[in-house]
Formats: structure tokens, sequence, C-alpha cells
């Protein structure tokens, strides 16, 4: 899989919605009620990532998971990156949560 053009990266982030881009990593921090619901959105992301064999930097803060994606081994944003990425959007509970 090859690296994605920065416009190209840039086009597909318009698409997803809710995540950011810095240098050569797309994130998203996801709220919920409390740490257990934090947790179980974890256990889904990680099922998935290792269906995908692609796994997303995650970052625990009681009920905020930030999640970073980057495809190391080429250098880089690449189409499995933003694929990983609208995945995890999907499992997130739809509706706004109070922080």
């Amino acid at each position: 899989m090859s690296r994605l053009k920065q416009s190209e990266a840039k086009r597909r982030l318009r698409a997803l919605g809710g995540w950011s881009m810095r240098a050569s990593v797309i994130r998203r921090t996801f709220v919920f009620k409390g740490f257990p619901q934090a947790i179980r959105f974890v256990g889904r992301v990680a099922r998935a990532a290792q269906a995908a064999d692609h796994h997303p930097d995650i970052d625990i803060r009681w009920n905020r998971v930030t999640l970073a994606l980057t495809t190391h081994s080429e250098g880089g944003l690449t189409a499995k990156d933003f694929a990983m990425a609208r995945r995890c959007s999907a499992l997130f509970p739809a509706g706004p949560k109070k922080s």
C-alpha cells in the first residue's frame, strides 16, 4: 500500500468528519458518559484493528479515547488509515455525550 499525497489525504480527511490531521497522522477524540463506556469502545476498536491488521495508537483519559492512525511501514498516511478511521467512527455510539 503506497503513501497518499498530501492533497489526497486532505480530501479523504474532509469525508471523515470529526478527524483532524497533523503531519502524517490522523486523530480523533471520542467522548463517553464514563470510563466503562470508553473501555467498551476500546475493546470494539481492538477487535476491528486486529481483524484489519492495522492498529491505532490509543490514549485513554477517563471518558475520552483518542485514536491516532498512520502507516509506519509507509512513512505516512495510506488508504488503510482512512478505512480504519471510518470503521472506528462507525463503532462509536450515536448521539452526543456529556463530558
